[in-house]
């Protein structure tokens, strides 16, 4: 006899609605680079104008006429996936750095020197050291960046993980991940990785904090232009999770979890 009894179906590895709700909650800066990541995207599609070609980071065309490249690279990619697993790392990074800074500090640091450091970094070492010209592009320049970051928080809180008989500090781990990368993914920039990851080193430990929009000109901007009441998602200064700088270690704090360039022809891709 045939049985009436309904067919259960197997369970999805994650919950829809979390996922859903997750990104409802992006705040908008993120929003915004996501945007901006996908619209180069499909801008490359096309074939009567090169998008790799005019935005990446080629260091013989960094230049008077050729600066702009320095904050284009990190939002073209070369292909779905590899824009596609570079916004998978990059956006919780992302999100939880908005969530702590705000909105405005967001934009002046990632339109500013977290993409013109590492960029110029690399163009230096590639020009001027290796004598090459490799070009580069893809958001795994902020993802190393913000990596390093991250680990420096968390070597303060913990600053060692047990490798068998191994004590390794754990502000190592972005050096490990380039190395990984590298090592598994065809195509991608162990160099460009080095300089994002020396970079969020500086950005971590505090030297990069005079970048910062004073406080003080952020309230009067967003006091004066109304962005909390007219932009939504907008973090203002005020919203921060936890502060300009993060949260400072405690001797019971629990340590906070460390988040574990392809070529134009051959432009190598930060990042998978």
């Amino acid at each position: 006899m045939p049985s009436n009894s309904p067919v259960t179906l197997p369970a999805l590895p994650f919950n829809p609605a979390r996922l859903r709700s997750y990104i409802l909650r992006l705040p908008l800066f993120t929003r915004l680079v996501l945007l901006i990541i996908f619209a180069f995207w499909v801008l490359e599609l096309q074939t009567v104008w090169s998008v790799m070609n005019w935005g990446a980071l080629i260091p013989n065309e960094i230049g008077i006429g050729g600066m702009y490249r320095l904050n284009t690279y990190p939002v073209i990619h070369a292909g779905f996936f590899h824009a596609l697993l570079n916004v998978l790392a990059l956006t919780p990074l992302l999100e939880r750095f908005e969530a702590e800074h705000g909105t405005l500090t967001a934009v002046a640091l990632f339109g500013g020197p977290l993409s013109t450091f590492p960029g110029g970094l690399y163009t230096l070492i590639e020009r001027f050291i290796l004598r090459s010209n490799t070009p580069v592009v893809g958001a795994s320049v902020w993802v190393f960046l913000l990596l390093a970051s991250e680990s420096i928080k968390t070597y303060r809180s913990n600053p060692y993980f047990a490798l068998g008989t191994y004590k390794i500090p754990t502000w190592t781990s972005p050096l490990f991940a380039c190395v990984f990368v590298s090592i598994l993914v065809s195509n991608t920039s162990f160099l460009g990785h080095l300089c994002a990851v020396a970079i969020g080193y500086l950005l971590g430990l505090g030297y990069l904090k005079f970048f910062n929009p004073p406080e003080k000109i952020l309230r009067w901007v967003e006091g004066k232009l109304n962005l909390l009441g007219r932009l939504p998602h907008y973090v203002s200064v005020d919203q921060k999770t936890y502060g300009r700088y993060g949260i400072l270690p405690t001797t019971g704090s629990a340590p906070e979890p460390s988040i574990a360039m392809s070529y134009i022809g051959s432009t190598q891709r930060l990042g998978p």
